[in-house]
Order: C-alpha cells, then structure tokens, then sequence
C-alpha cells in the first residue's frame, strides 16, 4: 500500500527474426527443389531405389527449408492488440519443427540402413555417385547461404544444420557407391549412412535443447542473468531487486521485466533510459520494462522468494 509504481517500457534496436534471409530461403528451396526433380527422373530412369529415396528425403528438406523460412516471414509480422509481441515466436516454433524434421530424417535413414545390412542392393555406382555430387554442390551452397546467420538466429542454424547435414550424406553416398565399386562391399553403403546419421544427431541434439529452451521462455544462452541481477542491484538508491525475468520474444530478441525496490522514491526518466541503454548494450536486450517500488511488497509468487 506504501509504495508507488512506475513502469517504463524501453524499446531497443534488435532485428527481427530471419532479417536479410528471405532471399536464402527463396533460393534455398527453389534449388532444393530443382534437385528433387533432377534426383527423381535419374532415379526413375536408372532403376535406382536408392536414388528415389533419397530424392523424398530432400522434398522433406524443402519443406523443412520452407518451415524455416514462413517462420521467420512470420516473426516480422506487426504487433496487434492480440499478439502484442507480434508473431515474433514463430521463428523459435519453426526451429522446434526443423530439429523434430531432422530427427525424423535420421530415423528413416537409420532404419533404411539396416533394412540394407539384412539384405544390400546392387548399387548402380557411376550414376549413383553422379547425382550425389550434384547434391553435395546444392547442399553446400544451400548452407553457405545461412553460414553468416548461424550463431545469431536459431531458426537460420536449424537451416544451416539441415543443410550441411544433407552435403554429408550426399558425400557419403559419394565415397560409399565408389569403395563399393572398387571393393565390391555392399555393406559400406548402409555403414556409411549410419556414421552420417550420428553425425546429423549430434549437431541437432543441441538445436532441439536450445530450441525447446526457447519455446519455454529460457533465458538465452547469451545472457547471464546473475550478472544482470549484480548489475541492477549496484545502481544507486536500488536497495532490492525483485522479479527479474528474461526471456525471448523471438529468435534474436530478448525481452526482461524487473521490479526495483527504491525506497527514496522515483528517480526519473533520465535514470530509466540509462539502465534501458545498459541492459541493451551490455547484455543484449532489446525490450525492458521496468517498475520502481518503495518497499514493502511481497516477492513474486514465481520465483517463491525475494532476490
């Protein structure tokens, strides 16, 4: 009862979610694409199964490519009187759909994969090792697209991983159809689809953890929130600070509120701006609100304790 509130609500400078991507995606699926039909028609005039396999296992990379991409369309969608924040989430769904896409991918590959141990196919060599080639050419430039959005969005990572993940199996195909034609060893086809699905799992694990994170308002990796506590505790006249929460509101924006207990009252704008310019520039976030308090209030019922 004895305290005032304040709100303020700073606005930083973050990009949306897939900024400057749009023309990757375009060109990723337009050539995913055009290499499923070229996969599918060598395929079906070779005779290869393998060949039109791997053909469906693309088309579901162009819709994982496609996923990725309407997500991030979707993140810079406006605010509205409903989604407040916009749509900017949709990009950390679709990085959640493209890790469970490519644990899927792994999954039939693996189960491919034993189905040929039990009994391997002829493998049409010459043409098989052709085709991945052009593959690994489509893949890897379909990477290299993403390469430089990588480390800053997780939706562009889950599109990059998806990709490099394919230039691998592609080069596997390669490697295996050619020690299969010098050797004769039919098994070395399945084996080498088996140590690139370990491959593709490893890096998806950490997707699907920091994926999954995200959609459950995590505070990201990138920021150390017991440093932004010492931080806001440090300024003058705060004597607590209450209900600190971070959280993304997309794959590159941060978003934090705070209740800072002043007991010598309000200290004005100028101070709010200054902390708002901290917390964007020292630790990355875009979107802060924050509530000054006198004292005597009770701590918030999520955290179960005050700070």
């Amino acid at each position: 009862m004895g305290e005032g509130h304040h709100h303020h609500h700073g606005h930083g400078h973050g990009h949306g979610a897939g900024d400057d991507f749009g023309r990757a995606f375009a060109l990723g699926v337009a050539l995913n694409l055009g290499f499923v039909g070229i996969e599918l028609t060598c395929g079906l005039l070779a005779g290869s199964v393998a060949l039109l396999a791997d053909a469906g296992h693309n088309l579901s990379d162009v819709l994982g490519l496609a996923v990725a991409w309407g997500g991030a369309a979707l993140a810079r969608r406006p605010a509205s009187p409903r989604f407040t924040y916009g749509l900017r989430k949709s990009s950390i769904l679709a990085a959640l759909a493209n890790a469970l896409f490519l644990l899927l991918a792994c999954g039939g590959i693996a189960w491919e994969a034993a189905r040929r141990f039990a009994d391997p196919p002829p493998v049409p060599g010459g043409v098989v090792m052709a085709v991945a080639g052009v593959g690994i050419a489509v893949n890897a430039l379909t990477a290299w697209l993403f390469a430089s959005g990588r480390h800053g969005d997780i939706n562009v990572r889950a599109a990059y991983l998806h990709m490099v993940g394919d230039a691998a199996v592609s080069a596997a195909v390669v490697a295996a159809g050619g020690l299969v034609l010098v050797t004769g060893w039919a098994w070395v086809d399945p084996a080498a689809s088996l140590i690139v699905v370990a491959v593709i799992l490893w890096g998806t694990w950490g997707l699907l953890r920091d994926a999954i994170g995200m959609a459950l308002d995590a505070v990201p990796t990138g920021v150390d929130p017991a440093a932004v506590q010492a931080m806001l505790g440090t300024l003058a006249g705060v004597t607590r600070v209450h209900d600190l929460h971070i959280w993304p509101i997309s794959t590159t924006e941060v978003a934090l509120t705070v209740r800072l207990v002043m007991p010598d009252g309000h200290p004005g704008d100028a101070f709010l701006r200054a902390v708002e310019h901290r917390l964007e520039h020292e630790f990355g976030v875009d979107h802060s609100t924050i509530q000054i308090g006198l004292g005597g209030a009770d701590a918030c019922q999520l955290h179960g304790a005050s700070a």
